[in-house]
């Protein structure tokens, strides 16, 4: 284990397979466009059998929202950590051995048990828009026990995955991270992760959150969700009762990020967008590589869009290890 972590992460471990879909395919299959959806197994098998005609587009890849975002900031070139939980099988095992051969360390303490490591279908549809249908498996069953305190301890940052609020051992987890954090001085930082998170486990978010997070992420629709209100503007306002700063994804609109005292407009890249799946996670991502870097909210925020931007022209919700470097190079010279 590192002595010293910029980021330490909590989150879903999900093997991850993207298909391309149509609107009338997700009619068909009932699937509601845009959010995840959890599932149980059952549900799951009836939607591969249905899409195994389909192309699919990304081999399979660890992912998680939470994964995302810190094996992006590990490429950039963050020492990074991700608690998680999979099961003593193959995908499991791939698990690992992806989130390693990205630099990110793990509880290496806890011995995978028996059982069924998570799984996402990701199905993008012809306007880029992802709708995810998960099976848990015993990612459900993520707890306190997969928490290193001497890795938290080491880490600058503690980041906890929204997703967590829908299983009562996952957000117990991530309550206890950020309390632990909070009495190092690590600072804190929390993705609201999707509109259904928000919509359904408002509660358990707040528990999440406590008396505040150091750094919120969100897109619009989350953020007035989140807060009640109706405009980003309101939103923005009301979001400042709940963490000390925030980065706000608009999509083609950019984001607004705050730093807790001044607010900053982002720009969008002009891009062809072709899968959004991804998105939030990079620059979530970006975000904390640049700001461990010691770059303010407003460097930070433009990298992030700028990281953002690529992922959602290709396939799939990481850039290829090479890419971040390019990215690097082409934005900080």
């Amino acid at each position: 284990m590192n002595d010293h972590y910029h980021i330490y992460g909590i989150g879903a471990a999900l093997v991850d397979t993207e298909i391309e879909v149509n609107d009338e395919d997700l009619k068909a299959m009932a699937v509601a466009k845009g959010v995840m959806t959890l599932v149980d197994e059952t549900r799951q098998a009836e939607l591969i059998d249905y899409l195994q005609d389909h192309l699919v587009h990304s081999s399979r890849a660890s992912g998680g929202s939470g994964a995302n975002t810190v094996i992006a900031a590990s490429y950039f070139g963050c020492r990074s950590f991700y608690s998680c939980k999979v099961a003593d099988d193959e995908n499991g095992r791939f698990y690992l051995n992806d989130i390693k051969a990205a630099g990110v360390d793990y509880p290496e303490h806890v011995t995978p048990p028996e059982g069924i490591t998570g799984k996402c279908l990701v199905m993008v549809t012809p306007d880029a828009e992802r709708s995810m249908n998960t099976y848990l498996g015993i990612s459900a069953t993520l707890s306190v026990n997969e928490l290193d305190t001497a890795a938290v301890e080491a880490a600058d940052y503690a980041y906890i995955e929204g997703y967590l609020v829908s299983s009562d051992t996952g957000r117990a987890a991530a309550i206890e991270l950020r309390e632990r954090a909070e009495k190092r001085n690590t600072l804190t930082a929390l993705s609201l992760s999707d509109p259904a998170m928000v919509q359904f486990f408002r509660d358990g978010l707040l528990e999440m959150i406590g008396e505040g997070v150091d750094l919120l992420f969100c897109n619009k629709e989350e953020a007035m969700g989140f807060t009640g209100t109706s405009d980003l503007e309101s939103a923005a306002q009301s979001l400042q009762d709940y963490c000390r700063s925030f980065a706000i994804t608009c999509g083609a609109d950019g984001a607004l990020v705050f730093d807790g005292k001044h607010s900053y407009r982002i720009d969008a890249h002009a891009v062809k967008a072709i899968d959004s799946n991804g998105a939030g996670d990079m620059f979530a991502g970006a975000f904390l590589y640049a700001l461990s870097q010691g770059h303010g909210y407003d460097t930070a925020g433009r990298f992030a869009s700028l990281a953002a931007g690529k992922v959602v022209t290709q396939y799939g919700p990481r850039l290829r290890p090479e890419q971040h470097q390019q990215l690097k190079q082409e934005f900080f010279g």
